[in-house]
């Protein structure tokens, strides 16, 4: 444990013993793990990484280890966009036509917030891929493969379907208006003003990642690599890197205006649309529901080689991150089992 972990209050020894026990299965030796980290009033209850980052080497995951955020990521090009909004260079209900003139005739009625909500019908880019492509794409591949549909699921608005299309695009928007490529643009007003030193937005052969976690898939033959695809050089839908660490910084920040205003924080953490999932609405870049009664307000991601998920309670200042290097990692129940045990006083 890093001594970001050693310096948080303690949980009782009951209930740390039955937080760990959750984790049991991702312990294994020389097997790829996650990192943990539970948030109370403002400090890390509990922090602690089980198995291994990289495999080869075995490095072990820690608080300081940096994972693929895989759809994370949304919650910062939402940040991106907002901050734009705040300072008068974008708007909300600009059509996509304002920033792509040549894009096909439902541009004109796909409008930013459209992007945001997962409401735009926009084709699944990662479905049109042209057969044969051997070099990861990037996100100005994906605007030219949207250029060449001439239809989208529904008219735009009337539903809801989530869409990586509609969040590369919002990358895109957030170039051509801030004037800088996203990844700068994330690590000048996002990142460095947070001082999340070690969190950026990575596309291979660019840059490196320090303390970097490796995806892994098993296959019969054991563990096996599996850390970038076609797609994961695509930013705005799921390209930033980033550890417990930095993520708790990101969690705080979140409860106050360092960024946007509070105004625009309640905007972007308030229901714009219900979704496909039961009880569950998304707002700009973060699901929205309820847990015993507790406002949620959560995003996961999965990519090849990782599963991550933050959940965030802000009514009890109450924030659980999971990021975890492995396919077979399921996550979705664990912050309410973490909840139940902090927050409830459940055994489980």
């Amino acid at each position: 444990m890093t001594a970001l972990a050693k310096s948080a209050p303690a949980l009782d020894a009951q209930r740390a013993v039955q937080i760990e026990s959750l984790f049991r299965d991702y312990s294994q030796v020389n097997a790829p793990g996650m990192s943990v980290m539970i948030i109370r009033d403002g400090k890390p209850i509990f922090a602690k990484g089980f198995g291994l980052a990289d495999l080869q080497h075995k490095t072990p995951c820690t608080t300081n280890t940096n994972f693929r955020l895989a759809s994370v990521t949304k919650q910062f090009t939402a940040m991106a966009v907002l901050m734009l909004v705040e300072k008068k260079k974008l708007l909300l209900d600009e059509r996509l036509t304002n920033f792509f003139p040549e894009f096909p005739e439902s541009g004109k009625l796909i409008s930013v917030r459209h992007l945001l909500t997962h409401t735009s019908g926009l084709l699944d880019y990662e479905d049109l891929i042209p057969p044969g492509t051997t070099i990861p794409i990037l996100d100005q591949d994906v605007l030219r493969i949207l250029l060449k549909q001439d239809k989208t699921y529904f008219p735009p608005g009337t539903q809801y379907r989530y869409s990586n299309s509609g969040y590369a695009l919002l990358a895109l928007i957030v170039e051509l208006r801030s004037g800088q490529k996203f990844a700068r643009f994330l690590k000048e007003n996002i990142f460095e003003p947070l001082r999340m030193t070690c969190t950026l937005a990575y596309e291979e052969g660019y840059g490196a990642v320090a303390n970097r976690a490796y995806g892994h898939t098993h296959r019969t033959n054991g563990w096996q690599r599996t850390d970038q695809s076609l797609t994961s050089s695509v930013l705005g839908d799921g390209g930033v890197y980033s550890s417990l660490a930095d993520l708790f910084k990101w969690d705080q920040a979140l409860y106050k205006a360092k960024l946007v205003s509070e105004p625009m924080l309640r905007v972007a953490f308030s229901p714009a649309t219900t979704t496909d999932k039961p009880g569950g609405s998304y707002g700009f870049g973060w699901y929205i529901g309820e847990y015993r009664g507790i406002k949620e307000i959560w995003h996961s991601g999965d990519t090849i080689g990782f599963r991550t998920r933050i959940a965030r309670f802000p009514e009890k200042q109450f924030s659980v991150i999971i990021l975890a290097n492995r396919a077979d990692a399921k996550l979705d129940d664990l912050p309410h089992k973490i909840a139940d045990l902090v927050l409830f006083d459940r055994n489980q």
